[in-house]
């Protein structure tokens, strides 16, 4: 049996005095009443910097996860749609144990990430985190999910009755058209652009690039502008854009000519985004 007896320099002890020494100095804290003047000057300093942030943030789009409303697409497929572009929609599509898709043919390039459990591709199997991008003119064989599996697509003809109709149609004709290509998550290829940031770059069409980007705890980056549409998917943690802060699950849209205050993640974060190379603003 262990006869040590507690003295001040054993662990509890530290803590215990620890504990008593910040009840008093609470009990001792009385809150200050600031003068009326101070408190209302306090007030105006908060709006406007508040004013200043909404109209900086005025342009920038976020689909947070309760955000927005699925739609039956077949019998166990449903989609959301999150943007609805020039160059095909961005969504989120369902599928249930068991579900397919149909054959089909691409109009728009169009970009998969797997979020949740798996999809099947033809012979193809995909898992969370892989990436899959079929150029304009590819023909995709009968996807499906075994287990059910939840994806992000850009570039779908989901957002649109007469562009699904017409990739549906497409897919009729004969001929597989470009190859679709595969980046898996176990593969490498990671590549650091600033402390704590490192990128993998996915695809590059023309000036645009679609790659993922992984920030450590506290890393950041500074403000910038965009001179063309920046989509912004975050797979897991989170990361605030200026003074927003966008999570896992939701989905961002910088307009082209919108400015995003600095880059910063507080927890880490992973993130898929497609767009042209930004410009950096200059000190202010």
């Amino acid at each position: 049996m262990n006869t040590e007896s507690k003295d001040s320099s054993h662990p509890d002890a530290d803590r215990d005095q620890d504990k008593a020494l910040h009840h008093l100095i609470c009990e001792g804290l009385a809150p200050i009443e600031p003068a009326a003047a101070q408190a209302a000057e306090l007030r105006g300093r908060l709006l406007r910097r508040v004013g200043a942030s909404a109209r900086r943030h005025s342009g920038l789009i976020t689909v947070r996860t309760g955000d927005g409303s699925w739609r039956t697409v077949k019998a166990g497929v449903r989609a959301k749609l999150l943007h609805n572009g020039a160059r095909g929609a961005s969504v989120l599509i369902e599928l249930a144990p068991g579900a397919t898709l149909p054959v089909h043919r691409h109009q728009h390039l169009e970009e998969g990430i797997v979020l949740r459990g798996g999809l099947q591709l033809g012979e193809l199997n995909l898992a969370p985190g892989d990436y899959h991008v079929s150029p304009p003119g590819s023909r995709h064989a009968r996807i499906g999910s075994r287990e059910g599996g939840l994806a992000y697509l850009r570039g779908s003809g989901l957002g649109q009755t007469s562009r699904a109709l017409g990739e549906l149609l497409g897919g009729l004709l004969p001929g597989e058209g470009p190859p679709s290509h595969t980046v898996f998550a176990s593969e490498d290829g990671w590549a650091a652009i600033a402390e704590g940031v490192e990128q993998k770059i996915l695809w590059r069409d023309g000036d645009l690039i679609s790659r993922f980007f992984r920030l450590a705890a506290g890393s950041f980056l500074p403000a910038h502008l965009h001179d063309g549409d920046e989509e912004c998917m975050m797979l897991s943690g989170d990361a605030y854009f200026g003074d927003l802060l966008v999570r896992a699950g939701e989905f961002h849209l910088a307009p082209a000519d919108s400015e995003h205050g600095a880059l910063f993640s507080e927890h880490g974060a992973l993130a898929f985004v497609h767009g042209r190379q930004v410009l950096p603003l200059p000190v202010r």
